[in-house]
């Protein structure tokens, strides 16, 4: 099973403000949907409460400390090993981890794949992607998008 990380992040590394995304991107939100789509999410808590609800097409998988947490249509774990047990049982050949910040920092040395959205401005903003070392990192796929007014790059990392 291949553990993959996705995310749209700003020049600065914002990630997240006001647990929303600093930006809008439709382009980023096609890519996201075309990739994970079949797959297995694990997200944090509160980055699936600033979506609201299960995506559809795809698992979800929350990891929360709260014992009380337990939201229709999505899977409840309190660990990543738990999470990741889940995928693995469910038979799944690659796993995306969709955020938030610390969770990004927690599974990063594990992460096989990285999807980066790399948005070429900086936003204001209260959560950041960890800053990864990429030197170990091979880049597999490029899609630049210079035009318009939020310039921005689909990048693929794989290790």
């Amino acid at each position: 099973m291949r553990l993959s990380a996705i995310v749209a992040m700003a020049s600065n590394r914002a990630i997240g403000h006001q647990n929303q995304l600093p930006w809008r991107l439709p382009a980023d939100l096609a890519r996201f949907k075309r990739l994970t789509m079949g797959h297995t999410l694990v997200m944090g808590r509160k980055t699936y409460e600033s979506i609201g609800r299960p995506l559809p097409g795809r698992t979800t998988v929350v990891i929360t400390r709260q014992h009380d947490f337990a939201p229709p249509g999505v899977t409840v774990a309190h660990s990543v090993d738990e999470a990741l047990q889940f995928a693995e049982a469910r038979g799944d050949d690659e796993v995306f981890i969709a955020g938030g910040a610390d969770l990004y920092a927690q599974t990063m040395a594990r992460t096989q794949r990285l999807y980066l959205t790399r948005i070429a401005r900086e936003y204001p903003g209260d959560v950041f992607f960890p800053d990864v070392d990429l030197s170990g990192w091979r880049l597999v796929e490029e899609e630049q998008h210079p035009e318009g007014d939020l310039p921005f790059a689909f990048l693929t990392y794989e290790r």
